[in-house]
């Protein structure tokens, strides 16, 4: 008896266990290639800016030290400080000294002319009814003088009722003279004599 068995089946060719690739040193890293590209050009564009900016400064220095170096400032005086002096008005020429005019003597003082007549003597007529007065000049002053004098009459109230005036000629200096003045007109009785309009002038005035 024969034995009719199949053949073998062929042999498989088993796969070829191979270790896995080591990944290269100079490889870029795994990732989205794109993100690294984006981050890389806004590196550039910002590093780009810093050096445009700093050239511009630079030149703005440069541009401001030659403006300096060209406005150039007086040198320093060593001459010491002095006061200002004052200048004399324009268009006026200073004038020679003029000679000095002697100052002008003193003049005595002459006293009050009032102090030279006084009433001596007011009273009323009793026939007639008209005031008179007695006035003494006394010539106080210097020089030879005359004399103005007038007088008012005043009745209880102060009113005037009458008045009269004198004069005196030529009175030397401390002569004295008394001289009677008279009013126009009835007044009452009880009326009153005041000195006015008095005046002296001086001989050859």
């Amino acid at each position: 008896m024969s034995d009719n068995f199949p053949p073998p089946p062929p042999e498989q060719p088993q796969p070829e266990h191979r270790p896995p690739a080591q990944p290269s040193p100079w490889a870029a890293p795994a990732g989205p290639p794109q993100k690294q590209r984006t981050g890389l050009v806004v590196s550039l564009a910002v590093g780009g800016g810093l050096i445009v900016a700093g050239a511009v400064v630079a030149l703005v220095y440069s541009a401001m030290n030659s403006v300096q170096d060209s406005i150039a400032l007086p040198p320093r005086s060593d001459t010491p400080y002095s006061e200002p002096y004052e200048e004399e008005p324009y268009g006026e020429e200073p004038s020679a000294e003029e000679p000095v005019e002697p100052a002008p003597e003193p003049t005595v003082s002459e006293p009050d002319v009032k102090k030279d007549v006084t009433i001596t003597a007011c009273a009323r007529d009793p026939q007639i009814g008209w005031q008179s007065a007695k006035v003494r000049v006394v010539n106080g002053s210097s020089t030879t003088a005359s004399y103005h004098i007038g007088v008012e009459f005043l009745d209880k109230d102060g009113t005037k009722v009458a008045d009269g005036v004198t004069g005196v000629v030529d009175l030397g200096p401390g002569k004295s003279v008394v001289e009677e003045i008279h009013g126009l007109g009835e007044v009452p009785r009880g009326t009153t004599c005041r000195l006015v309009d008095l005046m002296r002038t001086p001989a050859g005035d």
